[in-house]
């Protein structure tokens, strides 16, 4: 044993050591969202492991290129003064991760960490280095394995390169096209029979005029489980009418699950005819709605509509996936954009066709991966001579292209996090604080806004953040974001890939969560809803509220749509 520590200690490299504890320093401090022990002590074993290997790499390269390097009397000590300093250095961010994670948790209004945070993340955080060593290992073994074939053929060197290549090759060959596949086929599945299941507790409707119900041309087990709880849990006029005091009607809501035809086309022809039976085209406002990647359309979005407009709403959205928004943004971001294309061209050619006094008003809505999708669903050459009225996009990702041309275009002196866009008179941009312009401020002939929170890492990751710092970062910052928060090379990025696995797990009103009295001022700045009075604005905005954070909420004992906040 004791030789066998010895021999580990004089392979140890230093550079490598000294690396690995500054990224994993780094890893512990804040970002945009709190995280868990287990989140938080795998990132930065990650990051550990990252910055040894290219220590390791580094004295490899060296090596191969033959200069000259330390004698063992000098190594030897050098070793194990970064030894012990790294050793020091780690306790001390160990010590502090706990006050950078609540941080963030004040923020947020969560409950401080317990004293045992540090210990269980470092745990966490070895078990992680020790599982990506192990990978490591294999993979210089299986490169050795290939340079001893090819070094009986070709020269040393050049047989040392094709066998590093040929083996990345094959690790990369793997996870990304037999691993990462397989996992996606699974998780695809699991989706799929989770979405097929029928609720007992959510029975299907017996109003003619609800999509599911007999009459209807879509049956309720095709409706799937998001399309069911959309048609379900809507406010009914009675509902609404209790908390205005004014007559209402009863909203309407169409949605066709992934089961209900073959193909995009099909099932966006097939949501047209039920609108179009449902009398979806009588009422003042439609909007067509872009799911999110679940196929979950946010009740805090369209609960606030409803009661915004009386209840003189149709609604209609069509399922393209069962896959949650953040698993199909980083394996498949073109997800969703060809049903939703298709929507949009079978609805817009219908109600361009209506005369001018007998349609309603035209908007577009999407949350997260719908959004991006919905975005994309409206070419601006094809309706330029007849425009919809505008759009309310709410946690664009950040490859939203829309979205990453405005904002990078954005008026100077304007944050990202929310920018002003030219005279305003089309794009505006909103957070928990209202919109980054006046209200009184004019609009044009179509209003398109975008509701995001700074503290959303969906719609602030960017590659690019491995090596330089994003703007959002600087002052003045956004109000939900922590004023601990510090850019780190490669770190950040990380982090923030990480921040978006969990983005859907804050509490409402920060993260990936858009919180239904936010909602309210968005449409009201969207549909120029001008006849609430403050006072009742005040009284929804906080009925929503104490809906959306109350768990019995008035809904079934299944619980509340709110549950499944995110998609």
């Amino acid at each position: 044993m004791a030789r066998w520590i010895r021999g580990q200690f004089a392979s140890l490299s230093g550079v490598g050591l000294a690396l690995g504890t500054l990224l994993f320093a780094a890893a512990l401090t804040p970002t945009l969202v709190p995280r868990s022990y287990l989140t938080q002590g795998a990132l930065a074993g990650i990051c550990f492991a990252i910055g040894y290997g290219l220590g390791v790499l580094s004295r490899q390269l060296w090596r191969y290129l033959e200069l000259p390097g330390p004698s063992e009397r000098l190594r030897r000590p050098v070793n194990a003064a970064i030894l012990i300093l790294s050793v020091l250095i780690a306790l001390w961010f160990l010590w502090k991760a706990a006050d950078w994670q609540n941080s963030i948790r004040a923020v947020f209004n969560l409950p401080l960490l317990p004293s045992l945070h540090p210990a269980q993340l470092c745990l966490v955080a070895l078990a992680t280095f020790v599982l990506v060593l192990i990978v490591a290992r294999l993979f210089k073994r299986l490169a050795a394995w290939i340079v001893g074939i090819t070094r009986r053929y070709i020269p040393p060197r050049l047989a040392n390169i094709i066998g590093f290549g040929l083996a990345a090759l094959l690790f990369w060959s793997l996870a990304s096209d037999v691993l990462a596949r397989s996992v996606f086929r699974a998780l695809d599945s699991s989706y799929r029979e989770f979405d097929a299941l029928l609720e007992p507790e959510r029975a299907q409707p017996t109003d003619p005029n609800k999509t599911g119900s007999k009459a209807s041309l879509v049956t309720w087990r095709e409706l799937g489980r998001a399309g069911r709880e959309f048609i379900a849990a809507g406010p009914t006029a009675t509902r609404i009418s209790t908390q205005t005091g004014r007559p209402a009607q009863e909203p309407i809501r169409v949605y066709v699950g992934l089961r209900g035809a073959e193909t995009a086309e099909a099932r966006a022809k097939l949501a047209l005819e039920e609108l179009k039976r449902v009398g979806g085209f009588s009422r003042s406002t439609l909007i067509v709605v872009t799911p999110t990647g679940t196929g979950w359309v946010d009740p805090s979005a369209m609960d606030a509509l409803e009661y915004l407009r009386d209840g003189d709403v149709a609604s209609v959205a069509v399922q393209y996936s069962y896959l949650s928004s953040p698993l199909s943004l980083l394996t498949q971001p073109e997800y969703g954009a060809e049903t939703a294309r298709a929507l949009f061209r079978e609805i817009y050619r219908y109600w361009t066709a209506l005369p001018h006094d007998r349609r309603p008003k035209l908007y577009l809505h999407g949350l997260s991966l719908g959004a991006m999708n919905s975005e994309k669903s409206a070419e601006l050459f094809e309706m330029i001579g007849d425009p919809i009225d505008g759009a309310l996009w709410s946690g664009p990702p950040f490859e939203t292209r829309g979205w990453r041309s405005i904002t990078e275009s954005r008026n100077p002196g304007s944050p990202q996090w929310l920018p002003e866009f030219r005279d305003s008179r089309i794009v505006r941009f909103m957070n928990q604080n209202g919109p980054s312009v006046p209200s009184d401020r004019p609009w044009g002939a179509m209003r398109l806004v975008y509701l995001q929170y700074a503290s959303d890492p969906i719609v602030f990751f960017d590659y690019r953040d491995a090596y330089r710092q994003p703007d959002w970062m600087r002052q003045p910052r956004g109000p939900d974001v922590s004023a601990e928060l510090r850019w780190y090379p490669i770190v950040t990025m990380l982090q923030l890939a990480l921040d978006m696995a969990v983005a859907t797990s804050t509490p409402i009103g920060y993260g990936h969560v858009y919180a239904p009295e936010h909602y309210v001022e968005a449409w009201t700045t969207v549909l120029g809803t001008g006849r609430w009075p403050a006072e009742e604005l005040a009284a929804l905005k906080q009925h929503l509220a104490d809906r959306a954070r109350t768990p019995a909420g008035g809904e079934s004992p299944a619980g509340t749509p709110y549950d499944n906040r995110g998609g």
